[in-house]
């Protein structure tokens, strides 16, 4: 039961947490110099360069945006949609409001005005560079506590709805490309949209890093008559444990066995000298792991 507790209020503060940052990468760094990255803060610089209102405010924008998507996502994908973004579908508007404040030059003696800096045009690539980092680091713990930042992500959610065959995460992309393909026509600006593509690709590079654990790790798979020296060497010299598997060879019907092994990069070469030695005609398929649990490496 407590742990229960804990695993649900440990969610709670990762959403709480991913969504301020995502708000706070949003407001400081890109929202001001007008960065479309796509998602829905570019979204919202595209409706207020085609919509220009001294009312609609670009955080009025996001919060008309990111509850009008979130009651469509409610009304067609249901309760448990709802429930895993209601959280962020508040704190994120509140955040971007909030931290647009203190871009303020009178607020905090102007620290967070990048647009002030006497710096010409290195504060663009900061804000670009920085801002892209904290929108991906966002996004991941949001990921990682289970929940849904919602936005333009339930848009994607129902172009899958419609056209079955298209997969959640090419329909994200295609989303992104537009907005981003809107920025760059409204703005006239190549640099200025390239930095903000620059942005789009950190966050998806910080995203992959942090939620996909991000790990060194590699598997290798190998297929020999063998097996037992060559888990043996595994075992004595990597440290190591294996797990063996009955194959049959899909051409030569011989039967052979399968050892698959995780293990760190600094030990491929060790591996391969350890499977040359014993078998060289061993056949041998590596790959990058993007997260490993259990004994040896986390839990």
């Amino acid at each position: 039961m407590k742990k229960e507790v804990w695993k649900h209020t440990r969610n709670v503060i990762l959403l709480i947490a991913g969504t301020l940052i995502l708000a706070f990468g949003t407001a400081v760094f890109l929202l001001p110099f007008d960065l479309v990255a796509g998602g829905m803060s570019g979204l919202a610089i595209v409706i207020d360069a085609i919509i220009p209102s001294e009312f609609l405010t670009i955080d009025r924008i996001i919060a008309l945006l990111t509850w009008m998507l979130f009651l469509v996502g409610f009304a067609i994908f249901g309760k448990v949609f709802a429930a895993k973004t209601f959280l962020s579908a508040i704190l994120y508007p509140m955040g971007i409001t909030l931290f647009l404040k203190l871009t303020d030059s009178s607020v905090l003696g102007g620290v967070f005005c990048l647009q002030a800096s006497e710096y010409k045009e290195l504060p663009l690539i900061l804000a670009a560079t920085t801002g892209g980092a904290l929108v991906g680091i966002g996004c991941a713990i949001t990921f990682l506590s289970g929940g849904s930042t919602g936005g333009t992500d339930i848009l994607a959610f129902l172009l899958c709805k419609m056209f079955k065959r298209l997969k959640s995460s090419t329909a994200i992309f295609l989303i992104d490309v537009i907005i981003i393909l809107f920025g760059v026509i409204l703005s006239r600006d190549l640099i200025h949209s390239l930095l903000g593509i620059l942005s789009a690709m950190i966050a998806a590079a910080v995203i992959d890093k942090i939620f996909l654990g991000g790990t060194s790790a590699l598997v290798a798979q190998i297929v020999t008559e063998h097996a037992e020296e060559i888990n043996q060497g595994v075992i004595d010299l990597m440290e190591r444990s294996t797990t063996i598997f009955e194959a049959t060879g899909g051409y030569s019907k011989r039967k052979k066995q399968m050892v698959t092994v995780s293990f760190s990069m600094r030990q491929y070469t060790l591996l391969m000298d350890i499977v040359c030695k014993i078998d060289p005609d061993a056949f041998v398929t590596v790959w990058r792991a993007h997260e490993i649990r259990g004994e040896g490496w986390t839990k």
